[in-house]
C-alpha cells in the first residue's frame, strides 16, 4: 500500500469525497492527516486501513455518534481495548438482528413471488405469456391466498418494535 496519498487519491480509492474526508477528520473520525510542506493532506497506509474500517462501521449502520465513541475509544490505545470490543459485540449482535429480519423479509417476498408465478401459470396468455394487465375482472373473487396476510405483517410490526426496544 503506497502512503502519503493525496485526498484526491483517496476520494477515488474510499468512494468518499473529499468534503466527507475533511468532515471526519474535523469530527475526529480520522485523526490529523499529515500534511505536505504545502499544507496538501498526505494518508499514510494506517490511515487507510482506519478508513477501511469506519466504512465497514458505516456499511453495517453504525450511526456517526457510535463511530465517533469508538474513535475516541481507540485514541486511548490499550487501555480501551475492553470498551472498544464490548462495543463491536453490541454492534454486531444489531447487525446480527437485522440479518436475520431480511432474511425474514427475502423469504416472505420470495414465497410471493412464487405465489404469483404459480397464478400466472394457471392463467396462460394466447402468447404463452403473462397477461399485460394485472387488473382483476370486477366478478372475478380473489384468490385466497392472494391476500396481503395482516397477521404477517403485524408480527413483522411487533418484531421491529422489540428491535427497536432493544436498542434503545
Amino acid at each position: 500500500m503506497e502512503s502519503n496519498l493525496s485526498i484526491a487519491e483517496v476520494a477515488r480509492r474510499t468512494g468518499l469525497t473529499a468534503h466527507t474526508l475533511r468532515y471526519y477528520e474535523r469530527i475526529g473520525l480520522i485523526a490529523a492527516v499529515s500534511r505536505a510542506p504545502g499544507g496538501q493532506r498526505r494518508y499514510a497506509a494506517a490511515d487507510m486501513e482506519w478508513l477501511a474500517f469506519l466504512l465497514r462501521l458505516r456499511e453495517t449502520g453504525m450511526p456517526i455518534q457510535g463511530m465517533q465513541a469508538f474513535a475516541g475509544l481507540r485514541s486511548q490505545g490499550d487501555a480501551s481495548i475492553g470498551e472498544r470490543r464490548a462495543m463491536l459485540e453490541s454492534h454486531l449482535a444489531e447487525v446480527r438482528s437485522k440479518v436475520e429480519a431480511l432474511q425474514q423479509s427475502m423469504q416472505a417476498l420470495a414465497h410471493k413471488i412464487e405465489h404469483y408465478r404459480g397464478i400466472e401459470a394457471r392463467r396462460p396468455s394466447s402468447s404463452g405469456k403473462a397477461p399485460a394487465s394485472t387488473k382483476r375482472k370486477k366478478h372475478a373473487a380473489p384468490h385466497p391466498s392472494d391476500d396481503d396476510q395482516p397477521a404477517d405483517r403485524r408480527a413483522l410490526r411487533a418484531r421491529s418494535r422489540e428491535t427497536a426496544a432493544d436498542r434503545r
